[in-house]
């Protein structure tokens, strides 16, 4: 694939060029089949199930109305799928969009006490400032002072409470969420490729309807529209969810999928990822969504060798953003059927959900054993829940873990610094 550019500005490539949109769809349907539809309803099945759950508990916690969740989950399946579909039909690469889990699970604490207004306004500074990392191309600089080991052990500290979680869900309610732990390690392994938050879903709905625990009617079932929301922006927001959200769209969300995909041999048009990804999250944020941008799970499903011939896989990522899109438009649906659901079961599942996403904040916080010192630092913070100058401590996490990087970790500084220049010259 060539790489010449639609855009430049002083040398420096806006966007690199792909095959088209022409030529996207005249070949979508020769590509798609068994493998790339498999691959695709995959990938939406585990992102519409637990991460919709984990989303859901956030904005619960954050305070906000039905209404606002349903806007919340409007913003990131419907702008997450079209970004995915856009991308994966210029680039013909499996590139999906979807938005960032681990953002999510931050949100909920951050924005506790804060209007819906309010985080609207975060949510789109957070996706200005990924825009303008994209567009002036410092996007090097922003990791060179930002290592993704510091930037993991903040995510695992602040989400480490949904793993803490599943055991007092247990304990609550010993049978339904119990069935529903059962399910999720058991099921898998009978099953192959079945996914495990669905069946401890599934199992624990019916757990719960048997116990008399699942309370709700069919009649509250309604559909209701997503809002325009006007963005208002609080200074303190900016440190505590902007720049963290920011920090996990490039460090995480989008450093994952082009990991990705350079893995299976793509060339990977990381400035027009990370430009469209501050889009995503500027525009979802006027529905008061959260950074829609480049999924790296999902890209690391459609992208696998199971979808199929490497040139027809972005087939698996557009019909994945479609069906991520359709199940925006009706998420109210879903979220009201998530509203019977038991609050221990509820939270057990998102618990569940995030199993993965703490594993590989973990390994990537620690596993390569650079920055071990600042990323410890950034867990312990982002674990405490601590508030300073009404500034959440995911902001702290990733202040304090650059800082006790400088002092203990200056070695891996350089080290990086050196690796860089060498692959200059």
């Amino acid at each position: 694939m060539s790489t010449d550019t639609t855009a430049k500005k002083g040398g420096f490539r806006l966007f690199e060029k792909g095959p088209g949109f022409k030529s996207g769809l005249k070949d979508l349907m020769k590509y798609t089949n068994g493998a790339t539809l498999s691959s695709a309803i995959i990938s939406t099945i585990f992102g519409c199930t637990g991460p919709c759950l984990v989303t859901i508990a956030a904005s619960e916690a954050a305070g906000f109305t039905h209404a606002e969740t349903v806007s919340w989950i409007f913003g990131i399946y419907v702008f997450g799928g079209l970004l995915g579909m856009i991308l994966a039909l210029y680039y013909k690469l499996p590139i999906s969009g979807a938005y960032s889990i681990p953002g999510a699970t931050l949100m909920g604490t951050a924005l506790a006490g804060y209007s819906f207004n309010e985080a609207a306004g975060a949510f789109v500074l957070a996706g200005v400032i990924v825009l303008l990392i994209g567009c002036t191309g410092l996007i090097g600089k922003v990791m060179r002072w930002l290592p993704l080991p510091i930037v993991m052990g903040m995510i695992g500290g602040c989400m480490l409470k949904f793993g803490t979680q599943i055991v007092t869900g247990v304990t609550d309610m010993w049978i339904v969420c119990g069935l529903a732990v059962i399910a999720f390690l058991v099921l898998p392994r009978l099953i192959k490729g079945f996914p495990g938050v669905l069946g401890a879903l599934v199992v624990g709905v019916i757990a719960a309807i048997a116990t008399q625990a699942f309370n709700g009617d069919a009649g509250e079932l309604a559909y209701v529209a997503p809002q325009f929301v006007v963005p208002h922006f609080n200074p303190n927001l900016v440190l505590s969810c902007s720049i963290p959200l920011a920090a996990l769209v490039i460090g995480a969300e989008n450093a994952q999928a082009m990991g990705v995909l350079k893995t299976q041999g793509y060339n990977v048009p990381a400035n027009g990822m990370t430009v469209a990804s501050g889009i995503g999250g500027i525009i979802s944020g006027l529905v008061g969504a959260h950074n829609a941008n480049i999924a790296g799970p999902m890209t690391a499903i459609c992208s696998s060798d199971a979808a199929g011939p490497k040139e027809g896989r972005y087939a698996a990522s557009f019909w994945n953003g479609l069906t991520f899109a359709a199940f925006g438009v009706v998420g109210s649906f879903a979220i009201a059927f998530v509203s019977f659901i038991p609050t221990s079961l509820v939270n057990v599942l998102a618990g569940l959900a995030m199993m993965n996403v703490l594993i590989q904040s973990f390994q990537e916080g620690f596993g390569s054993g650079k920055y071990k010192t600042g990323a410890f630092f950034a867990l312990c913070v982002g674990a405490s829940g601590v508030t300073i100058l009404n500034i959440g401590s995911a902001f702290w996490a990733l202040v304090v873990g650059v800082v006790v990087s400088a002092i203990c970790d200056s070695k891996d500084f350089k080290a990086d610094d050196e690796a860089a220049k060498a692959v200059k010259a």
